[in-house]
């Protein structure tokens, strides 16, 4: 969702020296990211936990003498580091009561509710407009979401799929019926089956689950309801080898998830089934993505869990989503830059 923000960060200042202070377990997906220079890892549960912790991070901070701090976290946690570390320039969302540590506090506009989130990060540049921090509001604008997967990572994916007897010339279709937020952002895992069934036979394609080792048991309940070949590695990946082996894959059929936007932001062509949340709000930001969903009239719900029949996922046929699929799959075969083994951020 912030991948957006972060490019225009590196296009309105071309020549700086741009460093990401994010969680460990973020660290992957930025890895190979050309619009990055330096990853600085915040280790909140080990050497920077507590008082001590923090003040050594801060230290570090200091060091780099940094002149700005654009805070994409609401957390007051955020904003009084970099006050603490002395950044001059410190701009971020006024809220969790943290306004008076930031240099350029930053208003929420309340139509942000009606667009897609990334939005929302791109709106924390608003209180950047004395150097022309507008600019993306050009009709011109195109929301780039793109990250590249890591060599070694993509190295390590075809790897694994080796070892499982699949060529890298053989389709691969991708399935993930997780998701970490709650059961009503589940499409049922027998029609997963059954759509992957069908793939495997009419593209004489093998058959991948991935997902998070929460996951597992879904992926379980969905591998045991397909006869062909398929390969479950759900809960078995870190998140560099998921991208590896999603950027393998010539279709990602998947719920509202992590797994969606990784899929999306590698250019990989996916059908996403949508229910309890919105399309429009958090949608995968690529072109050769399909959106599957049964507009009923209590959707967008966002809740965790369904209180009545979840008619939002019932209602969307296995049918449905194999036409998606075809179609997804088309238009990926007309773009050669996403066809396997030719990655254009390798």
């Amino acid at each position: 969702m912030s991948v957006p923000a972060i490019r225009e960060v590196r296009r309105l200042f071309p020549r700086a020296h741009i460093t990401l202070l994010i969680r460990p377990w973020v660290r992957d997906v930025y890895s190979a990211a050309e619009f990055i220079d330096e990853l600085l890892i915040y280790e909140k549960d080990g050497r920077h936990d507590g008082i001590a912790g923090r003040h050594r991070l801060v230290l570090t901070l200091r060091s780099k003498g940094f002149d700005l701090a654009i805070l994409l976290q609401n957390a007051f946690d955020a904003a009084a580091l970099a006050w603490w570390a002395r950044i001059p320039f410190r701009v971020g969302y006024r809220r969790d009561a943290r306004g008076f540590l930031l240099t350029h506090p930053v208003t929420i506009d309340p139509e942000v509710k009606r667009v897609h989130q990334a939005y929302y990060y791109l709106g924390i540049l608003s209180g950047m407009q004395w150097i022309g921090a507008h600019l993306w509001t050009d009709p011109d604008y195109r929301l780039r979401a793109d990250l590249a997967v890591h060599h070694s990572d993509r190295a390590k994916a075809r790897a694994l799929l080796a070892e499982h007897g699949i060529e890298e010339d053989e389709p691969l279709i991708g399935l993930n019926a997780g998701a970490s937020y709650g059961g009503a952002k589940r499409w049922l895992p027998d029609r997963f089956a059954q759509v992957a069934e069908h793939l495997a036979r009419s593209c004489r394609a093998r058959v991948l689950l991935v997902g998070s080792k929460m996951e597992e048991p879904i992926a379980r309940a969905v591998a045991a309801r397909i006869a062909a070949p398929c390969l479950n590695l759900a809960g078995q990946t870190t998140l560099g080898l998921l991208m590896g082996l999603l950027k393998e894959c010539s279709l990602l059929i998947t719920n509202d998830s992590g797994p969606m936007h990784l899929a999306a932001a590698l250019d990989v062509p996916q059908v996403a089934v949508f229910g309890s949340t919105s399309e429009i709000a958090t949608g995968p930001l690529s072109a050769v993505a399909e959106v599957v969903k049964n507009p009923v009239e209590c959707s967008p719900c966002f809740l965790r869990e369904c209180p009545i029949d979840l008619r939002c996922m019932t209602g969307v046929s296995v049918a449905q989503v194999i036409e998606a699929a075809e179609r997804a799959l088309a238009r990926g075969r007309r773009r050669p830059e996403t066809h396997r083994g030719r990655n254009r951020n390798d």
